[in-house]
């Protein structure tokens, strides 16, 4: 397969034809940096890795193209205090997820249809990720 993809410090708009199927290696911020899926094909696939040397002063945020394509699902929370929990979308209206100063993250989202997004993977940070409406 395609290697990996050194996504920008930057907000970037992401496409199927050069980010689906890949792992995307995302920096260790200068500013929060905003990530735009594509509308949902069913079966496409980002992956998502933190590939910053120490934890970052900064977010990720990972959206899809509006509150219409919504994500179902959620993600593990490791606290870097020792505690773990699960945070999960409203799987109504929850397009937006922000990875609040990650420390590591690995996460997978799939087009489940044409409308909507199905995520999983795990964040460790001192603060737990969040999802919203955009």
């Amino acid at each position: 397969g395609d290697g990996p993809v050194s996504l920008s410090d930057g907000d970037v708009t992401l496409t199927n034809a050069t980010h689906s199927g890949r792992i995307l290696l995302v920096p260790d911020g200068g500013q929060d940096n905003t990530y735009t899926l594509p509308a949902p094909i069913a079966g496409s696939m980002f992956r998502f890795v933190y590939a910053g040397g120490a934890a970052d002063a900064t977010d990720a945020i990972i959206v899809t193209p509006g509150n219409s394509n919504f994500y179902v699902g959620g993600v593990s929370f490791l606290d870097s205090d020792n505690e773990v929990s699960s945070v999960f979308s409203d799987g109504n209206s929850n397009s937006s997820i922000q990875l609040n100063v990650p420390q590591a993250f690995d996460i997978t989202i799939i087009g489940k249809d044409s409308t909507n997004y199905q995520i999983f993977g795990n964040v460790t940070s001192t603060t737990a990720p969040a999802f919203a409406d955009q």
